[in-house]
């Protein structure tokens, strides 16, 4: 039980926001809230862009100077509460992210001459315009974090194979095999293309797959990434579990087996589903819209389908063919 033992230990109260971005007609970021729902004594602003923000009496945190051409500014919050202070940084971002719906199924790949899931295929998704870049996280024997779709990679289960055997194996393109600060890294200089990250199952143990959940987030936390990655998971446990570690984070679930006023019920940002399920089910549309639900469908590829979702209004469509879907979308 070392790997959940470990996850649990290192849980604290933390500090957390229920936004991370701004603009000129936003100013309004949200408010700054402790895990466990501690009452707020008291919040102090630091850090080098301190000064172009103010706390309200009732902890809505709000930018005071906007910058246009400025991508983000960052900040520390220190919260006092009566069990002690917690401080933390974050990035808070100038939203100039981009809605078309096209999400880059493990980046734009396909049609660039990228290896998918690597640096390269998000740069693609990015210099293309896509809304987002859908990307996979696994976790190494020793806990190190990898992105790539499969399993395994060249014969080698990631599950278990130590993180200096991965970071040494190479791409099709002769990039590394990226790690999740590698991606996301690259994926924080722009401020146009959210980053869509998929946590795996895992196929050793639940509670493998709950510890990934905790380093994923610790990353994220660690790399003042939150504005950027939005979650998604075959697993429900995990979705439930990023809930639970930022509980305004924005995440989908992607089995197709649960109807959406369940995904409702459990406080989902949305259903992120294949779109044979939404064939089967024509009334889950319906049904997503009237609980407030975002609906993502996947891996669109084929262009009759394409128009029917766009027909549909989905709220984004994930793809192997985001040139296409730019295309139709532009029409």
């Amino acid at each position: 039980m070392a790997l959940l033992s470990d996850a649990f230990a290192q849980q604290k109260s933390k500090i957390y926001l229920s936004g991370y971005t701004y603009s000129t007609k936003q100013k309004t970021i949200g408010e700054v809230k402790v895990s466990g729902n501690s009452k707020i004594n008291n919040i102090t602003i630091g850090g080098a862009d301190a000064a172009s923000f103010k706390i309200s009496k009732n902890n809505i945190l709000s930018v005071s100077k906007v910058n246009s051409d400025v991508q983000s500014l960052e900040i520390t919050l220190t919260a006092k509460t009566s069990a002690g202070s917690q401080t933390a940084g974050f990035k808070i971002v100038n939203d100039q992210f981009i809605h078309n719906k096209v999400i880059a199924h493990r980046g734009a790949w396909k049609n660039t001459g990228a290896s998918e899931n690597s640096v390269s295929a998000l740069q693609h998704a990015i210099d293309m315009g896509c809304e987002g870049a859908e990307f996979d996280v696994h976790m190494s024997a020793d806990s190190a974090l990898f992105i790539h779709h499969d399993d395994a990679i060249q014969g080698k289960d990631i599950e278990k194979t130590d993180a200096q055997t991965l970071a040494a194996l190479k791409l099709a393109n002769g990039e590394n095999l990226p790690t999740l600060a590698d991606y996301m890294q690259a994926g924080m200089k722009q401020n146009k293309t959210k980053l869509i990250l998929e946590i795996k199952p895992s196929a050793i143990s639940k509670e493998r797959a709950i510890a990934l959940t905790h380093k994923v987030m610790d990353a994220v936390r660690t790399l003042k990434a939150e504005a950027w990655v939005d979650y998604i998971s075959f697993d429900y446990e995990v979705c439930l579990e990023i809930m639970k570690l930022a509980p305004y984070a924005k995440v989908a679930y992607l089995k197709g087996d649960k109807t959406p006023a369940e995904l409702a019920a459990a406080h989902f940002y949305g259903l992120d589903y294949h779109y044979s399920a939404l064939q089967k089910n024509p009334a889950w549309i319906k049904e997503a819209r009237d609980n407030k639900l975002t609906i993502n469908v996947w891996t669109v590829n084929d262009e009759a389908v394409m128009d029917w979702l766009i027909k549909e209004n989905a709220d984004f469509i994930t793809t192997n063919e985001p040139e296409l879907l730019l295309k139709k979308l532009k029409k």
